[in-house]
């Protein structure tokens, strides 16, 4: 039995914290999203908020098999990840970490937030009893490429999508 995340658990790191996403968070992160050139053309940050973001909450802050974080500084978030914990067959029936949407506010890269939030998420990985931890980038992000390789992620698999 993998133990469950506690909605509550919070690592506290000086004044940063790292918690579980709440639906009022949403603002901020779909802000975080859009704050690049693939993320402006894909995401929408108008007020209020459209209900497809709101739905999204929903079915992932129900899901035990999934996690939206976020890593604040007082009362402003500067950080966002998901969690989504995969059982498979593969590998003697291990489970996986996927790791997705990974964001550092633009003010605030460079001062290795986006280090300690991956190593927050490996640790969720290692306590839900994963074997692996996985994640995509695009292919155009490559300060993002050599962040993962300098965290010890490895390019060994080609990724490919399907948009519907």
């Amino acid at each position: 039995m993998h133990k469950a995340i506690d909605p509550a658990e919070v690592l506290t790191m000086g004044e940063v914290q790292i918690r579980r996403a709440r639906q009022a968070d949403l603002p901020a992160i779909v802000a975080m999203l859009a704050d690049d050139a693939l993320g402006r053309a894909r995401e929408d940050t108008r007020m209020p908020l459209a209900q497809a973001y709101l739905d999204a909450f929903s079915a992932v802050d129900g899901d035990p098999n999934q996690l939206l974080a976020v890593m604040t500084d007082g009362a402003a978030i500067i950080g966002t990840l998901q969690i989504s914990f995969l059982a498979g067959l593969s590998l003697r029936g291990a489970w996986r970490g996927q790791i997705e949407a990974v964001r550092i506010a633009a003010g605030r890269r460079g001062e290795r937030l986006g280090q300690r939030l991956l190593e927050w998420a490996v640790e969720r990985c290692r306590e839900r009893g994963c074997k692996v931890v996985q994640l995509t980038t695009n292919k155009s992000r490559l300060d993002a490429h050599r962040f993962y390789e300098r965290l010890g992620f490895k390019a060994s698999h080609i990724g490919y999508k399907l948009e519907l």
